[in-house]
């Protein structure tokens, strides 16, 4: 699995016409799932990310995680996070989950952060064509792999 973070101000998914979610200061987390991903990557990603230390203390250091600010998460699928540039122009996405593999960890992975967080967390819609929009707060914006685990 493969989510980039980002520290927002504010965050939001459109769906066609409408507002599917928006969430306030926190971080939105585009979360990639590959072929092959279990539930080890999953549980190891979910508590990196909500233990992720980047958020200002008083000091203005990055020291805080999204449990100790009240942070909002919202979480939008993304399948491209694991394109691969390595032949030509085009990339492929071969290594990115099916459906069939790929929405139950999503969804697995967005009842695990909201456990981990204390309170719902926001998504987008799996393979839906979404439009997000956010402030980027910082800019803070951190990838992290569970099959690197660096």
């Amino acid at each position: 699995m493969r989510a980039v973070i980002q520290r927002v101000n504010e965050a939001s998914v459109r769906i066609g016409d409408s507002e599917h979610a928006r969430i306030g200061a926190g971080m939105l987390v585009l979360l990639g799932v590959e072929a092959g991903d279990t539930e080890g990557d999953l549980e190891w990603l979910c508590g990196k990310i909500i233990r992720m230390r980047i958020f200002p203390d008083m000091d203005g250091v990055m020291n805080l995680d999204s449990v100790q600010v009240h942070a909002e998460l919202l979480l939008v699928s993304q399948f491209t996070l694991h394109a691969s540039t390595a032949k030509g122009n085009r990339p492929s996405y071969m290594r990115a989950a099916r459906p069939e593999e790929a929405v139950p960890l999503y969804l697995r992975a967005k009842q695990r952060l909201s456990e981990f967080l204390g309170r719902p967390v926001k998504s987008g819609e799996f393979g839906a064509d979404m439009q997000v929009v956010l402030v980027n707060d910082g800019p803070v914006t951190i990838i992290i792999d569970s099959r690197q685990r660096e």
